[in-house]
């Protein structure tokens, strides 16, 4: 099977190089650490400690192990941990978010790429986060006898659909896994369907949950804030993971809504900085002056000045949301299937999305049933929504309840996921935890 594999990725390739080419022309987007991908030769690990190997492919995902990491290490202080990503904006994030620890690139899925990655990194446990399903890889740690573990599994209806075309794959792929956490009772019944071993899955809950800040006046909210020159009293309108055309039509309905609403301000938040530029064009060109965070030391704001903010960073865009009267949640009006929109839930902003948003449909309909979002069915409905939210602050409180009311209910996965973890743990790693407690609390005393 792995040759055979490493002859379909093969005959694959030079399909895709042209489009990989053209992104480098058109946006300037560079494949990072393609060498290191290509033979697997992360940076060798040189001691004995356990480690756990955590795959997170971009940056969403690469947040949600923020709780999870700090949990393990909590626990045993002495564990190594790795992790790894896909995307250059998930590397470099989790650069930002674990400095502690080692940051490296997944290989790509060719056999002699996996097997060199595995010899030199000599995990104890791989945890793999939503749904990474590279078979050489896994039949790779599984003939090593690392155990394997997926965590925060979820599977929306497209993918479902695609991978029962290939049950005949994925179904001996998750048979290999020891552990599979599934964010809820769906989830779960789509990988039992799929072939994975019914004694091997649990239902988790979502890890995103615990991550997220529900306190609008924490620091890197507040800060931001005062950076951008956002006065108190100021109504904000939040546009992120935007794509085109959305900040367009955020833009629209800004300036429709200062008509009665002079005091507004926008924050735009694109979802790929290679449309910072063409975005920070795109609104000068409708007539607005705009601002961009990386620009604030050259160009601070000034009192009374309102332009356009465009937060042209990476990682920002979680406390930005604290800032949120009215946020909308882009790749909903696009063709995307949708962004997060549980982190300006968190906040308890009044939620606003378009109704392509099948990537996180379990969180809209919870959203959506408990009140706590509205759905906008084009450009026109979203200056008109956001207008009603501004002439109505009972409305708009009441859904930003609503909406951080489900947030706080549904915490508390991160423990649960690590206490499965700890089951897939040698057993030496937690016995010396144990007596490095002891030894603590006796010199304490």
């Amino acid at each position: 099977m792995p040759w055979l594999l490493n002859l379909i990725y093969l005959l694959i390739l030079p399909a895709i190089t042209p489009v990989l080419l053209w992104q480098r022309i058109v946006n300037g987007k560079r494949r990072e650490g393609i060498w290191c991908k290509l033979t697997g030769r992360l940076v060798r690990r040189t001691g004995d400690s356990r480690l756990i190997w955590f795959h997170a492919v971009s940056v969403g995902e690469v947040l949600q192990l923020e709780p999870m990491i700090a949990e393990c290490q909590s626990r045993w202080p002495s564990l190594e941990i790795l992790v790894t990503t896909t995307t250059a904006t998930g590397y470099r994030l989790a650069q930002q978010r674990f400095p502690n620890h080692q940051v490296d690139w997944f290989p790509l899925d060719f056999s002699w790429a996996v097997h060199e990655a595995l010899t030199r990194i000599r995990p104890d446990l791989v945890v793999l986060v939503e749904l990474e399903l590279w078979p050489n890889f896994i039949l790779a740690a599984h003939r090593a006898g690392i155990p394997l573990a997926l965590v925060n599994g979820r599977i929306s209806d497209s993918s479902f659909g695609g991978y029962r075309k290939l049950k005949w794959l994925f179904g001996g792929l998750l048979k290999r896994l020891d552990r599979l956490l599934a964010q809820n009772e769906t989830y779960a019944a789509r990988l039992e369907t799929l072939g994975a071993l019914p004694d091997r899955i649990r239902v988790s809950g979502s890890i995103k949950y615990d991550r997220i800040e529900t306190r609008r006046d924490n620091t890197a909210t507040r800060d931001l804030g005062r950076e951008l020159g956002i006065q108190h009293g100021d109504p904000v309108f939040v546009a992120g993971s935007t794509q085109e055309p959305e900040e367009r039509l955020a833009v629209e309905a800004y300036v429709a809504a200062r008509e009665t609403h002079p005091n507004l301000r926008l924050v735009l938040v694109p979802r790929h900085p290679e449309r910072f530029d063409r975005v920070a064009e795109m609104v000068e060109s409708m007539g607005q002056t705009v601002l961009r965070r990386t620009r604030l030391d050259a160009q601070p704001p000034l009192p009374n000045q309102r332009p356009v903010l465009l937060l042209d960073t990476i990682g920002e865009l979680a406390a930005c949301w604290g800032l949120a009267d009215v946020a909308f949640v882009g790749g909903s009006l696009g063709n995307r299937g949708g962004q997060n929109m549980i982190e300006p839930a968190a906040y308890g902003a009044a939620v606003l999305f378009g109704p392509n948003t099948r990537n996180f449909q379990d969180d809209v309909d919870a959203l959506l049933e408990r009140g706590g979002a509205r759905v906008v069915a084009n450009g026109s409905d979203l200056a008109q929504r956001l207008i009603e939210l501004l002439d109505d602050p009972t409305t708009a409180h009441s859904l930003g309840d609503a909406a951080r009311g489900l947030v706080l209910a549904r915490q508390g996965a991160t423990r649960f996921t690590v206490n499965i973890l700890q089951e897939l743990l040698p057993i030496e790693l937690l016995e010396r935890t144990d007596d490095d407690t002891q030894t603590g609390a006796a010199d304490a005393a």
